[in-house]
């Protein structure tokens, strides 16, 4: 992922339609009794199989196989197929960095593909827009009990579910442990506590360590270069200031707090004590995470458990990351976003091609084998609170703990696609002298809270 590779992404939708389509057979005997219909499973996966094509653009977040991109996606078409031959599904694999720009002429040319697997981030604001099908007809009563409330909040429009979702994760900060380990300072890092909740004041103690036994390595990381992974900065200067980024019904600003902005003022001031990276107001989540990957960097801030899963072949050295939940001023408890993925369908105007994309994602997210199989391909944790102990690594027992501090994401909010366009730009105002941190939240708040206006009055018409 690269720009959730980054942060948002996840592209855990590859094969998707649908497992349980009872199949036509032209030859069968007119004396044959139909088949019962199952109460169990969705009306739209009980239907008479018809002859569709359809197209799935993925961005890279299932991990690869041999080093090649989208092999395993068409490991899942193949799959797929087996048990549905009159579908066939044409993969176009696309990138973190380019992917949503194509998606963005796609969409304005009616070209848009029929399946996608991405995040609510973008999801939300196509279903706003009522470019997708809702997908209600495919889950199933015990699927949406299954699923937290949080994450449905985030996968649907109103009373449609616009996204079926597969993965989840919170977003995190990660450490490079070899690091502490190999400069005799792992107690300085919260992980002999359970929750590994910690202070400012014990990550900036950290840091200093960083910077005086190991001057080759840069201690921290920021970045304000795009959009790109803005769920890293944002959550970072929330808790760094003990702050919310949107109020708890998402209808105003709340980052703009006395303490939020003496933490983008601190991000400021270790910029100058060459605590934390240099130019990161032309960096972006990207590049951070890059020289966390090139053992350059001892903390980056855009983590995840599926991040970590997938930077294993991107490692330029090897070493031991570990995931930690972001400090706040307080030690209290922090407030993670999280990470979902899921799959979607854009409402092309075609009946058959809505049908057989609901079949392909229904296999791709319920098929007994290929469902778990999926989520464990992406790194991430299940969407549904029954599946657990996909994995062993202990960091994923960690991530699954770190669930209780998931929050709402500002992502749902209306105005959000807009939103996240203030955000950078008043942080690179801040790093680069040209405002404190009160007066860039200030100033970033004055616009965002106009974009929410006027998004909620476009939604009431």
């Amino acid at each position: 992922m690269r720009a959730m590779k980054k942060g948002l992404m996840t592209v855990i939708g590859v094969a998707l339609v649908g497992s349980q389509l009872v199949a036509c057979t032209n030859n069968a005997s007119q004396s044959t009794p139909a088949a019962t219909p199952d109460a169990s499973k969705p009306a739209a996966t009980q239907a008479a199989a018809k002859p569709a094509e359809i197209t799935w653009w993925n961005f890279p977040n299932f991990q690869t196989l041999d080093g090649e991109v989208g092999k395993y996606e068409k490991q899942i078409i193949a799959a797929f197929n087996q048990k549905h031959p009159e579908i066939k599904v044409n993969l176009e694999m696309i990138t973190f960095d380019g992917g949503p720009q194509k998606l963005n002429v796609a969409i304005a040319s009616n070209t848009a593909p029929d399946v996608i697997y991405d995040a609510p981030g973008r999801i939300i604001d196509w279903g706003k827009k009522k470019l997708l099908a809702p997908l209600n007809d495919i889950v199933t009563s015990e699927v949406k009990n299954d699923i937290a409330q949080a994450f449905w909040k985030q996968s649907m429009v109103g009373d449609q579910i616009v996204m079926y979702p597969l993965n989840t994760g919170p977003f995190m900060m990660a450490v490079n442990k070899t690091v502490f380990e190999k400069i005799g300072a792992l107690d300085l890092l919260p992980l002999s506590r359970p929750d590994r909740t910690w202070t400012v004041a014990e990550y900036e103690k950290a840091l200093q360590a960083v910077k005086e036994k190991a001057p080759e390595i840069i201690p921290t990381g920021f970045f304000a270069k795009s959009t790109a992974g803005d769920q890293g900065t944002r959550a970072y200067l929330a808790n760094m200031g003990v702050s919310r980024f949107l109020s708890e019904d998402n209808s105003k600003v709340a980052i703009n707090t006395d303490n939020a902005g003496k933490a983008l003022d601190w991000v400021v001031k270790a910029t100058k004590d060459k605590i934390s990276v240099a130019g990161a107001a032309s960096l972006a989540a990207a590049d951070v995470n890059d020289l966390f990957l090139q053992g350059k960097l001892a903390f980056t801030l855009n983590y995840s458990p599926v991040l970590k899963a997938q930077n294993v072949s991107n490692k330029k050295v090897q070493f031991e990351d570990v995931l930690l939940p972001f400090p706040t001023l307080d030690g209290s408890k922090p407030k993670l976003e999280p990470f979902l993925g899921g799959l979607a369908i854009f409402n092309n105007g075609n009946a058959d091609k809505i049908a057989a994309s609901k079949k392909f994602i229904d296999f791709v997210v319920n098929d007994p084998a290929w469902g778990k199989k999926n989520v464990i391909q992406t790194g991430g944790l299940s969407a549904r609170t029954s599946v657990t102990g996909l994995y062993n690594d202990p960091e994923y027992k960690y991530a699954d703990l770190a669930r209780q501090f998931i929050t709402d994401p500002p992502t749902i909010a209306d105005g959000y696609a807009e939103i996240r366009t203030f955000w950078f730009p008043e942080l690179q105002r801040a790093l680069t002298g040209g405002a404190t941190g009160k007066e860039a939240l200030d100033a970033f708040a004055a616009k965002a809270n106009e974009a929410i206006t006027k998004a909620k009055a476009q939604v009431a018409k």
